[in-house]
């Protein structure tokens, strides 16, 4: 008997564009998805603040997500998008997203890559204005568990370095000092409140039945929330709070974050660095394993 053909991303992939996609940035939005991360400050909500309310860092995430849908369905047959997690993300903002912009949004399939659990693509996430000014530029990475690709297998600086800005893996709160800890608790229902508010819909993330048939030990919390939430404690231990200007963020996704449960991120005072003051941070899931890992904030002037 024939045994079953692993399923292949081919070379060809590389380079595939779709969209662009409209979207239309109202105040309902950036507050919904601030009050879905559990954010109560002014910044995020007082519609008569000098300047109007802020966008959380992680917002580009809620108009990005349609593009993903769009790249994965022209790109990948259903047996291989099935397989995909969400393995890292790297978000440079070139200015936060405003109340009252029409934004357009363009997804590129940018890297494919051989990785030993399976292949690695990238998306990178294009977002201007009306004007054609850049907002927001995103390389989304996923790894699509037990899929063969065509691509070239990892730089060592890849396998090695955790981030843009060449941190060793081994650096981190085990071998720091100065590293600050807060526990975070996950509701039994942030995950249906995440999805409705950010507009990210995933059912592994709020249908049991789903979940359980994708292998899962349960409904899962999204990993931008994770993130999203992480981010979130680090700005608060800024001088300037919410309204911090973050130029760039980087991340490593890892072990599940289950409903309800709690997390604990850890993160470093900025230390300075080419790109700007850097913040370095984590997220641990109940279990001790890094749900978000090699994290750092690149934060602006």
């Amino acid at each position: 008997m024939r045994g079953r053909v692993t399923p292949r991303i081919p070379a060809s992939a590389v380079g595939i564009t779709v969209g662009p996609r409209q979207h239309e940035v109202d105040g309902r939005w950036l507050m919904a998805y601030a009050a879905a991360l559990g954010e109560s400050g002014p910044e995020y909500f007082d519609t008569t603040r000098p300047g109007g309310i802020l966008a959380h860092p992680l917002f580009p995430v809620c108009y990005e997500w349609p593009l993903a849908l769009d790249a994965r369905a022209k790109v990948l047959p259903d047996e291989v998008a099935a397989r995909g997690v969400h393995a890292t993300h790297r978000l440079t903002l070139h200015r936060p997203p405003r109340v009252g912009d029409r934004l357009s949004t363009t997804a590129t399939v940018a890297a494919l890559e051989r990785r030993t659990p399976g292949a690695y693509l990238v998306l990178r996430m294009d977002t201007v204005d009306a004007a054609g000014r850049p907002v927001s530029t995103t390389e989304y990475g996923v790894l699509y568990l037990g899929v063969e690709a065509d691509g070239a297998p990892p730089s060592r600086t890849e396998r090695e370095t955790h981030s843009p800005h060449g941190r060793e893996q081994g650096e981190g709160p085990g071998s720091v000092e100065g590293w600050w800890s807060v526990d975070v608790p996950i509701a039994p229902t942030l995950a249906h409140v995440y999805t409705e508010c950010a507009r990210i819909w995933n059912p592994i993330h709020t249908d049991r039945a789903v979940a359980l048939g994708a292998g899962l030990p349960d409904i899962i919390l999204h990993g931008t929330a994770t993130l999203a939430l992480a981010i979130s404690q680090a700005l608060r231990r800024q001088p300037r709070g919410a309204a911090t200007p973050v130029r760039a963020v980087a991340a490593r996704f890892g072990g599940m974050v289950r409903l309800p449960s709690r997390i604990v991120v850890r993160g470093q005072a900025p230390r300075p660095a080419a790109a700007g003051a850097l913040v370095r941070f984590e997220a641990l899931a109940e279990d001790g394993r890094p749900a978000v890992r090699d994290a750092e904030i690149v934060l602006g002037p």
